[in-house]
């Protein structure tokens, strides 16, 4: 097999992420897990370009309400363009650790690839389980990126480079092991933990989510890989039989008492 990897992280990545079959697959199954109902008010925590309004404002039906949040003004932009035919979304720009939303006024709440980004995990659970009125439901969608493996002859290579992602690359790496314990520190009850893995056999296929080459330059300046050995890594990639899997867990969990809280960190003052 032989293919070009990408050199810089395209804008449309994480729309294109979501329109690839296992985009579709895990994001199907948060929705249906989610349980969203005719009438539910869902809340979209990070919603980027609103690749999951429509779904939501399909569920809720005409008498619900859904509401997208993210940071950047820019995704905030096509989020709205995206849900522009959808009288029911709302979407505006805000900071997901701080929610303008009164306590227990929420059905759903969702976040996909969020956590592993954010400041401080904690604080957007705590402000999830606020919002949440009893009886309602969070779906948390995050990456353990100690879960990826890539085969290749030498092992050393592939756990460096991993070791790198989880060291550098991404804030929170190991947040989807860690959500269960957020949410019962800060009174969610956690009903289901789903791992969902993909496992990508097209080098060129999984580049587009793993950005092997501009990755691996970066690994090498960190000190991470040594240049000879990157060479050799990204030519075995592209050249020889490939394979690669990386686990993703969705936690769902609902709120069974009363939150009267009104802002800070955890319930129990950890």
């Amino acid at each position: 097999m032989s293919g070009t990897f990408e050199v810089g992280r395209p804008e449309d990545y994480l729309t294109r992420l979501a329109a690839s079959g296992l985009g579709r697959a895990y994001k199907t199954l948060v929705i249906e897990e989610l349980g969203v109902q005719r009438g539910d008010f869902v809340v979209d925590l990070g919603c980027g370009p609103g690749a999951d309004l429509t779904n939501f404002a399909h569920g809720v039906g005409p008498t619900g309400r859904v509401l997208g949040i993210d940071h950047d003004s820019e995704a905030i932009g096509e989020a709205v363009r995206a849900a522009s035919n959808l009288a029911q979304v709302t979407v505006r720009q805000g900071d997901i650790h701080h929610l303008d939303l009164a306590n227990g006024s929420v059905d759903r709440v969702h976040t996909d690839r969020v956590l592993q980004h954010v400041a401080d995990p904690e604080a957007v659970v705590a402000e999830t389980a606020r919002v949440l009125r009893v009886g309602g439901v969070a779906g948390f969608a995050e990456p353990d990126w100690d879960t990826l493996v890539i085969d290749y002859p030498d092992p050393a290579v592939p756990v460096a480079y991993r070791r790198f992602i989880t060291d550098r690359v991404v804030r929170n790496s190991r947040v989807g092991r860690r959500i269960p314990a957020l949410c019962e520190r800060n009174a969610l009850t956690v009903t289901r933990v789903i791992p969902v893995t993909a496992v990508f056999r097209d080098a060129t296929q999984a580049d587009r989510v793993l950005g092997f080459q501009r990755v691996t330059r970066r690994a090498v300046d960190a000190g991470y890989l040594a240049g000879e050995d990157a060479a050799a890594w990204l030519a075995h990639l592209r050249t020889h039989r490939f394979f690669a899997s990386v686990t993703l867990f969705v936690t769902l969990a609902s709120l069974s008492v009363p939150n009267d809280r009104k802002g800070g960190r955890s319930l129990t003052g950890e």
